[in-house]
């Protein structure tokens, strides 16, 4: 991986990972409910799908509800479940027009019955589409997805399925919930928060950071295309050294 690292060069990065931040304090400076703020949200989701199928990004993965927010009020947790089979149902076929690919990633057993259903129902709709593949990050927490492979891996190494030895970082990689994806290149992350919050901890370790001083329901193409571009002219070394002609 090092050794090509400067030929990353004016490449578009082959998956992108976004942390959607700041639906509610959009709402609230408008005087409007968090769930206002959370539909116009997926106005914006709709918008970087399409500059990112356009950009030829193949995986774009999408914090949208993560462990840690059962916590907030039960009121915006309902509404956000609702919110989730409203807008699988209102966009699927919008979804299978652009050639998407929907595949969630995220523990969905402590998810309602009717969300889980209706994930699963888009994802068998879209599952042969190939422009793009967007993986929305559903009662997702990246601390728990490292430890089921944990506990997934030493099941294995315990019933004699596996070896110590066979231990790697490419087996561990293929017991995430993003197996045979390839581990982001680039993670935009809006309101102009500087965390990682929990979000693709072991995918993210080589990723470059895009900040945008933006809430992320007034994230549009034009700012998915800046991140682009800035990214473009990153150079990544991997802990190597990139090579500079003079």
């Amino acid at each position: 991986m090092a050794a090509g690292a400067a030929d990353n060069l004016n490449k578009t990065p082959e998956h992108v990972a976004i942390i959607m931040d700041g639906n509610g304090r959009w709402a609230k400076a408008r005087g409007l409910s968090r769930l206002e703020g959370h539909k116009q949200g997926v106005t914006s989701v709709l918008k970087t799908i399409e500059a990112a199928a356009a950009k030829g990004v193949k995986f774009l993965t999408l914090y949208t509800f993560s462990t840690e927010n059962w916590n907030r009020p039960q009121e915006e947790v309902d509404g956000l479940m609702r919110l989730f089979i409203s807008a699988i149902s209102i966009y699927t076929s919008q979804m299978m027009e652009k050639g998407v690919r929907l595949k969630f990633v995220g523990d969905r057993q402590e998810l309602p019955d009717d969300v889980i259903q209706s994930m699963s129902q888009i994802e068998s709709k879209t599952e042969k589409n190939t422009t793009i593949t967007v993986m929305p990050a559903i009662n997702y927490g990246g601390r728990q997805e490292i430890l089921t492979a944990v506990r997934t891996i030493s099941e294995k190494v315990k019933n004699d399925q596996l070896s110590i030895d066979d231990i790697s970082i490419d087996l561990f990689s293929n017991h995430l919930y993003t197996a045979q994806v390839p581990d982001p290149e680039l993670l935009i992350r809006t309101s102009g928060e500087f965390r990682l919050s929990n979000f693709l901890l072991w995918q993210l370790s080589y990723a470059e950071f895009h900040i945008v001083d933006k809430f992320w329901p007034e994230f549009g193409a034009e700012d998915f295309d800046l991140a682009i571009e800035d990214y473009m002219n990153r150079g990544r070394r991997f802990g190597g050294v990139q090579n500079v002609k003079v």
